[in-house]
């Protein structure tokens, strides 16, 4: 059995570390670390076998260190226990020591190792130092350290592999200063406060220190507690509780509430209509003598509970400006002007505050020359979440007129069945290596949720990607990312983890060549025989045969994976993975077999009074409807995606919202249980010597003319 012991005795670790020191440096060679995020400097080589004792020392007993010393503990429980033996016992312990730079052990450590520790490390940087028989962690303060502990995790044996651990050194600092994510908690599923504290968690190991909530409606206001659904919104307590948590592993919770734009499920109440730009609209009316102390009202609440140096205001996508309270106003100075003058009021309004104000800077691309009037202490946060190339245009207005800057890519996981991964990690890859370029000092990675039925647990690819990609200095590799994830996140050894999501990225991939025109998310709700689904099968049908198999080698890859080895971690994102992958199978099953029912229903239809194809007839029927029937094929997976989806829903989030969502399939397994109703009663009525009536009386287009 693996045990590890804390040890406190500062004399020991300065003994042990003089060895630790002079061994590290020998025979280490620069090697390709699969590692996330790849470190800035590594020289890593020989291996050393881990004994079955590891001791984990704290020194300074910094209340910081001793939070990492526990982290890095509940890692090493993941280990392989080492092989019995007549020797084991014998074994001398590992040991891991955490230091802080200006400790002797640390400096000397250092020198031995010819490693300085540069100001540009000091904030967040870390050295790593692994011997045959122990390993140092240095940093200059907690956060360094810890982040030193997340890179030790990583190297050590994945379950399966050998119990080595490869020898040298590390030394590591990320190349932007605010590293995040952006979550949507509005528009549908709301994550339990277990799920958030998870994210927190997985989030920080991957270096992440910004964890940014966006919000609409859904953060509770004691004095404002109309908008807020409830069993879908975050409480002070609650909030208070994440902020807490999140606070143990170096992340800062950012909340973003928006301000102007994208409030109509607040703006639908009859008691805000004073203030809005149009009637149960979604955006706030400048000017209206209530609207700035509304806000005042929501922010003051947000800063007592959020005690972050940061406050998003959101402000993005304000189409409705001038269309209502604000169109003289518009018509006269322009759009650019008056949404510059509101965003300044809310910035001097909030001042009182002394928060840094966020803002999406939507603004900066659709008229640029408005931004010089924007307040220079706030930062911009512009976004784009589809193209490769092209950002400086969005950065460089506010760079232009000293602004200062986070670059925001998304996960394109909204209105899709999967995320579409591909053109996530392009997006990811070249808006942070422009924002690097142009000195952005932060990258908030988006996750949104438009359709309602967004699952986090899918999201984690993009996810994490944007955490490396913010870490690593100048354009992240897409490739070897690819090759890192599976193991990093999933502790899987194997490879199939990876290659499933390369098989999604290939459907999707299919889906895209298709052209339809329609997200995944359409296509999968989208009903075959409708004059749209009648459009788009013509373009649907000659990819649905590659779309399927590479969906379904990424089941057999997931099931694989987890059979051979089912302590990989993270299981309810291979849930979701899985989820995906069959959602995107289901889509080509039920064009298939739409194109395939009136085929062979044609065919019956020509031979219904010839006898002697009686029971061929009778078999082309069945087919449609019956036992293995193509109607109950397609119930039967609606039916069962619903309850996956359910499961992997309750896994993340609260019970608000999923019944918007499972209603969906409720009207699919209907709709196809009652085709099959009605091809029932027309096969009963034909064996009861009826004739079979038109395929229009069914609901069924005529078979196209490829199907026969």
């Amino acid at each position: 059995m693996l045990s590890f012991t804390r040890l406190t005795s500062i004399s020991l670790a300065r003994v042990a570390l003089t060895a630790l020191f002079a061994g590290a440096a020998t025979g280490a060679a620069q090697t390709k670390l699969a590692l996330l995020p790849e470190p800035r400097e590594a020289h890593l080589g020989q291996t050393t076998e881990l004994p079955d004792k590891i001791l984990v020392a704290v020194p300074g007993h910094d209340a910081e260190d001793e939070f990492a010393a526990r982290d890095l503990e509940d890692a090493l429980k993941r280990v392989p226990p080492a092989a019995d033996g007549p020797h084991a016992a014998a074994q001398p312990p590992y040991r891991i020591t955490l230091l802080r730079d200006g400790s002797d052990v640390a400096k000397a450590g250092l020198a031995g190792n010819n490693l300085a520790f540069e100001p540009t490390m000091e904030s967040e940087g870390y050295v790593l130092v692994i011997g045959p028989h122990e390993a140092a962690i240095i940093g200059a303060t907690g956060a360094g350290v810890f982040y030193g502990v997340q890179t030790l995790k990583q190297l050590l044996p994945l379950p399966g592999a050998p119990r080595v651990i490869s020898t040298g050194t590390v030394r590591d600092w990320p190349a932007m200063q605010y590293r995040g994510i952006s979550d949507d908690l509005s528009r549908g599923p709301f994550p339990t406060l277990d799920f958030q504290k998870h994210q927190i968690r997985v989030l920080a190991s991957f270096k992440i220190n910004i964890y940014s909530p966006y919000f609409e409606h859904t953060l509770l206001y004691p004095d404002h507690p109309l908008a807020a659904p409830v069993g879908g919104s975050l409480t002070p307590t609650q909030a208070a509780e994440l902020v807490a948590y999140a606070r143990q592993y170096h992340v800062t919770i950012v909340p973003d509430q928006e301000s102007f734009g994208h409030l109509h499920h607040v703006l639908k109440w009859e008691f805000y209509q004073d203030q809005v730009e149009t009637p149960h609209g979604y955006m706030l009316a400048p000017g209206q003598d209530g609207t700035l102390p509304l806000i005042k009202d929501w922010f003051a609440e947000v800063a007592q509970e959020f005690p972050s140096p940061f406050i998003h205001i959101g402000a993005d996508e304000t189409f409705d400006l001038g269309q209502g309270r604000t169109h003289d106003a518009v018509a006269l100075q322009g759009y650019g002007p008056v949404y510059v003058a509101f965003v300044k009021q809310i910035h001097d309004a909030l001042a009182p505050l002394n928060r840094r104000l966020l803002f999406w800077g939507d603004i900066g691309d659709a008229n640029p020359d408005a931004v010089a009037g924007l307040p220079k202490d706030m930062i911009a946060v512009p976004w784009e979440y589809s193209a490769q190339t092209g950002f400086d245009k969005l950065i460089a207005p506010f760079a232009k007129n000293g602004i200062e800057t986070w670059v925001s890519p998304g996960d394109s996981n909204w209105n899709e069945v999967y995320p579409q991964d591909k053109t996530a990690l392009w997006n990811i890859q070249g808006f942070i290596a422009t924002g690097q370029r142009l000195g952005s000092t932060g990258a908030l990675t988006t996750v949104w949720n438009d359709d309602g039925e967004g699952l986090f647990n899918m999201d984690w690819y993009g996810v994490l990607f944007g955490a490396a990609a913010a870490w690593q200095s100048g354009q992240s590799s897409i490739a070897d990312y690819q090759e890192a994830y599976g193991a990093a996140f999933h502790l899987d050894s194997s490879g199939k983890i990876d290659s499933a999501e390369k098989e999604l990225m290939a459907a999707q991939g299919d889906l895209a060549d298709a052209k339809t025109g329609l997200t995944s998310d359409a296509l999968f709700w989208l009903d075959p025989w409708s004059a749209e689904g009648q459009a788009v099968a013509p373009k649907l049908l000659p990819v649905a045969h590659d779309l399927r198999l590479h969906a379904e080698q990424a089941i057999v890859l997931v099931a694989q994976a987890r059979h051979d080895n089912p302590k990989l971690s993270e299981p309810d994102a291979l849930t979701a993975m899985d989820l995906g992958a069959r959602r995107l199978d289901l889509i080509g099953l039920k064009f298939e077999l739409a194109q395939e029912i009136p085929a062979a229903y044609a065919e019956a239809v020509t031979q219904q009074h010839d006898k002697a194809q009686s029971s061929a007839t009778n078999t082309l029927l069945s087919e449609i409807s019956g036992a293995n029937g193509r109607c109950q094929d397609l119930r039967d997976a609606y039916s069962a995606l619903k309850s996956e989806y359910s499961q992997v829903w309750l896994a993340e989030s609260r019970p608000y919202w999923l019944n918007n969502v499972t209603v969906r399939y409720d009207l699919e397994i209907e709709r196809w249980q009652q085709r099959g109703e009605q091809f029932s009663g027309a096969i009963y009525g034909w064996q009861n010597g009826q004739d079979l009536p038109a395929s229009t009386a069914l609901g069924m287009p005529e078979p196209a003319a490829s199907a026969h």
